[in-house]
């Protein structure tokens, strides 16, 4: 698939229409989530025939866009179930096969389904400071071959420092920096739009043995198919 056409179909997606502040739910537009994907793939060989989960899903994009370059099993994350709702919505829209988790990424222990590849646009942090660091860190822990995220170029050092030091990363690379278009969403926001600049890592953990687990759900965790 095409960039052009990829960008396309995921802007045609549903979005959040009531977003929780203290979740940090900002939609990933479809220019920057088609080139994440797009970069994973044509670059790093990341996303086609491989497991894909996508932490923090909302509505999810990234985890469509996956299933749009044809991962072999595309699994999304996200605490919120309304968030879910609109995630399986827009995967039927599509005719998309995928797994909806409802789980918080702090309690996510997976079990049984290795997950080759991690992508996600977390929360800053700027709500829940370190919120951002929690999720890097679970996706290291999951991912056989590599995290894709985004964070605010502002915190860039901090970043490579905790996630090289303390999260199991082998290498964290700044792959681009763009801008993301941030909407007046909350109440708090006095302009119509914001450009704030973030990073779009990739992480690599490090190798572990063959046959260690990458995920669990446990008694508390609700999962559903998604059959397009």
């Amino acid at each position: 698939m095409k960039l052009k056409q990829l960008e396309g179909l995921l802007g045609e997606l549903q979005q959040f229409t009531r977003p929780k502040v203290e979740l940090e739910q900002y939609a990933t537009g479809s220019h920057i989530a088609s080139r994440m994907l797009y970069t994973a793939e044509n670059s790093f060989d990341d996303i086609t025939g491989k497991v894909v989960a996508d932490f923090g899903c909302g509505c999810g994009t990234l985890a469509v866009a996956s299933s749009l370059l044809d991962a072999e099993h595309v699994v999304g994350i996200d605490i919120d179930p309304q968030c879910l709702e609109l995630a399986q919505e827009n995967a039927a829209d599509l005719e998309l096969d995928m797994d909806l988790i409802q789980c918080d990424i702090k309690n996510l222990n997976l079990r049984g389904l290795l997950v080759d590849t991690v992508v996600m646009n977390p929360p800053f942090g700027t709500s829940r400071k370190g919120a951002d660091m929690e999720f890097i860190s679970m996706g290291l822990k999951v991912a056989r071959r590599a995290v894709y995220s985004l964070h605010k170029t502002s915190t860039r050092e901090h970043i490579k420092k905790v996630a090289l030091r303390n999260c199991n990363a082998i290498s964290a690379e700044v792959l681009c920096e763009l801008r993301y278009n941030l909407p007046q969403t909350y109440k708090f926001h006095r302009q119509k739009e914001v450009d704030i600049a973030v990073d779009f890592w990739r992480f690599v953990p490090r190798a572990r043995h063959e046959g260690s687990t990458a995920c669990s759900v446990t008694a508390n965790v609700k999962q559903r198919r998604m059959h397009g």
